[in-house]
């Protein structure tokens, strides 16, 4: 069996403040695009212009370091100049998996926010000895941890009755089956309480497929959460600008509008054969009747 591996905290990527960028965006599997280097004899000498090719690749291939895309679709023209005021302080437990991922959310979330309000623990297993600042933190009682299910609150109805107004929320970033995991596998999770978005909106996260037409991206879980709390609707507004510009880009360029499994299996679309298996068959069956998962 292979050992569980540590948990890292994401070192910080971003610089602040946010400053002028160039256009941006990603790709489904996108591939940073580069012309093709003039021959060597046009830039002089062999050992000279070898050096000049390789510098003429890595400035077309570095990333921004605001927002971490390819410079030549940076985002930060869409992020705000200077990171939110918020008082709320956001964990994103991160399914390792995540992490390289094109097109992935969270940078866009930490390049909003500020430093010391937003971070990033990546990792499937947490415990008090690997990672004793997560640890202290489930255990206050101010604390939030964003997962839906029976057991979850109401997110708004519960800050209205809650003795103690709370000071941090954990959002846990990766696949349903990854977040999952994660949750039900980790003891130190089920310490704070949990609550969970009724929301209506539909998912602007296009070019990825979700579940159901309700699921949301972890940069729009945190967007409405942090609205919310912070009791400021503008906060949402201005989280998930970077997305919809990200959005508008890849369907600019080719990429397609993915509609949710839900929806696919309502209006007969979806393009596999149902699954021989009864636990996913009855999946299945739950989406196109639009029964909670």
């Amino acid at each position: 069996m292979e050992p569980p591996k540590e948990a890292r905290t994401l070192s910080d990527p971003v610089a602040r403040p946010l400053g002028a960028a160039s256009s941006q965006t990603p790709n489904e599997e996108e591939r940073r695009e580069g012309g093709a280097a003039p021959p060597a004899a046009v830039l002089g000498e062999e050992a000279d212009g070898a050096g000049i090719i390789f510098e003429v690749k890595t400035s077309l291939f570095k990333d921004c370091s605001n927002c971490c895309r390819p410079q030549k679709v940076c985002l930060c023209p869409f992020l705000p100049v200077y990171p939110l005021h918020v008082s709320t302080h956001l964990y994103i437990i991160q399914h390792p998996a995540e992490e390289n991922k094109v097109l992935r959310t969270v940078p866009l979330l930490t390049a909003c926010l500020p430093q010391d309000k937003c971070k990033v623990k990546i990792g499937r297993r947490f415990s008090e000895e690997r990672d004793p600042e997560l640890s202290t933190v489930c255990r206050k009682s101010g604390t939030l941890i964003l997962y839906p299910g029976d057991e979850a609150a109401n997110l708004e109805e519960f800050i209205l009755d809650s003795p103690i107004y709370p000071s941090t929320i954990i959002i846990i970033d990766g696949t349903w089956s990854q977040a999952k995991d994660i949750f039900y596998k980790n003891s130190l999770f089920r310490l704070p309480k949990q609550v969970q978005l009724k929301t209506s909106i539909s998912s602007q996260y296009v070019i990825r497929t979700q579940p159901t037409n309700r699921c949301l991206s972890t940069l729009e879980c945190a967007a409405v959460a942090l609205s919310i709390l912070e009791k400021n609707s503008d906060i949402q507004e201005t989280l998930l600008r970077p997305l919809q510009a990200l959005c508008s880009f890849q369907l600019q360029h080719g990429a397609q509008i993915r509609h949710s499994k839900e929806h696919l299996l309502k209006n007969g679309l979806y393009p596999k054969p149902m699954p021989k298996n009864k636990r996913k068959l009855r999946k299945m069956e739950l989406l196109m009747n639009s029964v909670k998962i």
